[in-house]
């Protein structure tokens, strides 16, 4: 009798169930190191494989068990000064999570060592030497940590000078110096004195026989691996892991699209394509733009795309990698944009006390409160899985209504998001100017300071006050701009908490649906967690998953500082 298992420590075991001892035992496992599996141990804390199926946590030299928290470590002596610090050398040892910075084609250990102690946020370094170089920063955080045998690079962790815990860890850890280690000469063998030219005879002719089976072994079998690879390409079945998203060719995306005839959408990723599959799929279609070529990187940046699974974010179904391109295959969203409701053809625009109409366009309904705050909650939601509940914590960094689609229902999808990860390096030099888009950048990118999830906060929160207002941020016009340097979150502010006057703020194409006993207490949550979202300081600015909690009304909502900047990002 067996059992397939998923058990609590993340690895799925099958089980055998022994009569005679009356009980059940693994008999095999997913996963063979345990401590590979993400979240064993806490921040800061190194898993060590305890036995085949256990595990337990330990602190590195430099750090203590944290009270609050089980399995994770904090220091001893907080890193105040960035310069007055040194290494310990860790080996067999890897974090793999958090953020980390990969730097190629470093020949030079000094030159590792050097860029972390110039980074402020480096918390260690991992190098290792393989005709290339590999140098990766580990930054703000220290998660997953493991030890193997089987790791082949060495972690430096960062600690102050002041620390005077150099003991060594599990018998492998010491101070470390500035030059490279010392290259460990191998022993050479026993001479056997006593063996005879027969025997040497004979054992090179097995050792020879032993040789050419396994070439002849080794040569078959890659003709076949070869043929069956070339034509799993042709199908557009190669090899993913389990659960992940499809490979396409580019033959079957240029058929699904009529030949790429079909543009619903443009952006700064690259241009969008409605198609069918031959399942009757109706699907959307982008071709990127400017992605980083390497196959394998691209594979794994799309796989950890595909596993993000939220009711308020587009789902990612294939991809294609052949010939130099780079394609998306995401589920097809039927109703648009959120901009082309907000904003249609002859949109209110403010002038005075007067509004002015155009000719409005008919084949997209007006959305009614409810439906705003729905749209408002369901974005808000999708933004704290991006940046709370994924293994690895996804900056969107281009939050605005045209990246939020509307579904059934008029359910909101976010689109575009952990794509900033596929642009080519010397693309990602300007942020600010790949990923901006006037009036919803947050005042840290212009000011090139460290970018934090408080960007996309920001962001949400000019989305957020356009939601109610109905009107783009930067497009309010007339006599309610008071002076040059009018902005539009501080007006709202004033609006608010000065004059006592929600109303004014209120879409004119639906204020007379407005109703103060039914949507005064939605239409007040909404402004003033956006208030807040706006705040100058990314340290003032509540997380998203806060922001939620503010809009479902379960946090109380005190009055914010008033937006004191004026602030339009540049196009993009």
């Amino acid at each position: 009798m067996r059992r397939l298992t998923l058990d609590n420590d993340g690895n799925l075991k099958i089980y055998s169930f022994h009569s005679r001892g009356n009980k059940w035992a693994v008999v095999w496992q997913a996963v063979q190191e345990v401590c590979t599996i993400h979240g064993s141990c806490g921040p800061n804390a190194i898993c060590m494989n305890n036995g085949s199926s256990s595990s337990y946590c330990v602190c590195p030299p430099g750090f203590k068990r944290s009270i609050d928290e089980e399995k994770t470590c904090q220091r001893k002596i907080p890193l105040a000064n960035p310069r007055n610090t040194k290494f310990l050398r860790l080996d067999y040892v890897n974090f793999t999570g958090g953020s980390n910075q990969t730097n190629q084609n470093i020949r030079n250990f000094a030159m590792c060592e050097s860029r972390c102690l110039n980074h402020p946020s480096c918390l260690g370094f991992s190098f290792k030497y393989d005709g290339k170089g590999y140098c990766v920063l580990q930054l703000d955080r220290l998660l997953f940590g493991y030890w193997s045998p089987g790791t082949d690079a060495a972690m430096f962790l960062r600690v102050d000078k002041s620390e005077t815990d150099v003991s060594k860890f599990i018998g492998m850890t010491s101070l470390l110096k500035t030059s490279c280690p010392a290259r460990i000469s191998l022993p050479l063998p026993p001479v056997e004195s006593t063996t005879t030219r027969r025997n040497i005879a004979v054992i090179c002719a097995l050792f020879a026989a032993e040789l050419i089976s396994g070439v002849v072994f080794i040569w078959a079998f890659l003709k076949k691996y070869v043929k069956y690879r070339d034509m799993a390409r042709t199908l557009g079945l190669e090899l993913l892991p389990a659960g992940g998203p499809k490979r396409f060719t580019y033959a079957e995306l240029k058929t699904a699209t009529n030949d790429f005839s079909n543009a619903i959408g443009k952006g700064g990723f690259g241009d969008v394509y409605r198609g069918e599959l031959p399942d009757h799929r109706i699907v959307a279609v982008k071709c990127l733009k400017n992605v980083k070529s390497g196959d394998s990187e691209f594979w794994a940046e799309v796989t950890i795309i595909a596993r993000m699974h939220h009711l308020n974010l587009v789902r990612l179904w294939g991809f294609c990698a052949e010939k130099g391109q780079r394609i998306l295959v995401y589920e097809y969203v039927p109703n648009g944009s959120l901009d082309k409701y907000l904003f249609p053809v002859g949109r209110v625009r403010y002038s005075g006390n007067e509004v002015e109409m155009g000719p409005v366009d008919g084949q997209k309904p007006i959305l009614e409160w409810s439906i705003r705050y729905r749209i408002a909650l369901g974005v808000a939601r999708a933004i704290a899985y991006l940046h709370e509940e994924c293994l690895e914590w996804v900056l969107h960094c281009d939050i605005k209504p045209e990246n939020i689609l509307l579904g059934d229902d008029f359910c909101p999808k976010i689109s575009d998001f952990g794509l900033a990860k596929l642009r080519k390096k010397e693309d990602m030099v300007s942020m600010s100017h790949i990923r901006g888009t006037r009036g919803y950048m947050a005042p840290e990118w212009v000011k090139m300071d460290q970018i934090s999830p408080k960007a996309d906060v920001y962001s949400f929160g000019m989305v957020l006050l356009e939601i109610v207002s109905g009107v783009r941020n930067y497009e309010v016009q007339g006599s309610l701009i008071d002076s040059e340097d009018w902005y539009f979150p501080r007006w709202a502010f004033d609006k608010v908490f000065k004059e006592i006057k929600v109303e004014d703020i209120l879409d004119r194409q639906i204020k007379h649906c407005y109703d103060s006993k039914l949507h005064f207490d939605m239409v007040d949550r909404m402004v003033k967690t956006a208030l807040w979202c706006l705040q100058d300081r990314p340290e003032n600015r509540p997380s998203m998953g806060k922001v939620a909690k503010m809009l479902e009304g379960t946090v109380e909502i005190t009055e914010p500082k008033k937006p004191t900047i004026f602030f339009l990002g540049d196009d993009s």
